[in-house]
């Protein structure tokens, strides 16, 4: 139950909920709800006013430009899940996005929702660090874009404006052969990423590979690339040997998380396992 007042504002234009952002006292933007609800509920967050950006319906728009799949805000995890171009194009991402939650979670929650949530273990994340992925974001001046190596910053802190809404994610495409996947191991009751890995790998015409990227959400403070073990497939042929090297380093320099669902040791032995699976996909679909 929801104790304090608040003013409910559903704008039908994204410029319409920037304006409402920037005359609203202490403001919260809603998508799904998932993240902002239950955190209302609890007392943790207490807007004066919601500005809810359900009625615009361009912002759940998946849709393909030369070279880059744009995905609007509001589309939901099911709806990435199902999308042919993604599975077919950004398969790391329509598997992290199936992955996410359970059913309800994937149909009500978005991907612009989660992003500017900033949960430490959300699993999207990952495959837009992996798949070098912008956010775009809309505030009074206009749009601006924020690579997604730059967007997260720390536990529910992201280089989003108070006034600025995420209005769509933006995946490049890459020419040549191919292939990402996302692999995780879940928290039991919440389905949150304890650590989650995704991999994008590209490959030459002689098979090794030219092209690595490896990024984990769950383990530390914020989603990060794992650039040591990029470094150390760059020129491999990807085989059993070269994965096992560059999962090994996959933790390396940072600082992994430790609470109730896993040790900071554990963590990090999980991100090992899990980048090991993440790449053998992504191999395999690159070589398809």
């Amino acid at each position: 139950m929801i104790t304090h007042p608040f003013t409910y504002l559903a704008p039908a234009t994204i410029e319409e909920a920037v304006a409402l952002l920037g005359r609203s006292g202490e403001p919260k933007v809603v998508a799904g709800g998932h993240s902002l609800l239950p955190l209302m509920k609890l007392g943790l967050v207490q807007p004066e006013s919601l500005v809810d950006l359900r009625r615009i319906s361009s912002l759940r728009e998946i849709r393909s430009e030369p070279g880059t799949i744009v995905v609007g805000a509001l589309a939901t995890h099911r709806a990435i899940a199902a999308d042919g171009s993604i599975r077919s194009q950004l398969a790391a991402l329509s598997d992290a996005a199936a992955a996410v939650g359970d059913l309800q979670v994937r149909s009500r929650g978005t991907i612009g929702g989660s992003f500017a949530h900033a949960d430490p273990a959300a699993d999207e994340p990952a495959p837009a660090l992996a798949l070098d992925a912008t956010i775009r974001a809309i505030g009074p001046k206009g749009h601006r874009d924020i690579p997604a190596r730059e967007f997260f910053r720390a536990p529910f802190e992201t280089a989003l404006a108070a006034n600025e809404i995420v209005s769509e994610i933006r995946f490049p495409l890459r020419k040549g052969r191919g292939g990402s996947a996302y692999a995780k191991f879940p928290h039991p009751a919440s389905r949150f990423a304890v650590v989650g890995v995704a991999a994008a790998i590209a490959l030459k015409d002689d098979g090794t590979i030219e092209r690595a990227a490896i990024a984990v959400t769950g383990a530390a403070a914020a989603p990060f690339r794992a650039s040591a073990a990029e470094g150390a497939l760059l020129g491999t042929r990807g085989d059993a040997n070269a994965i096992a090297t560059a999962a090994a380093k996959a933790a390396e320099g940072i600082t992994t998380l430790a609470d109730l669902a896993a040790s900071a040791d554990y963590r990090r032995h999980l991100v090992t396992v899990y980048a090991k699976r993440a790449l053998a996909r992504a191999i395999e679909r690159a070589r398809a």
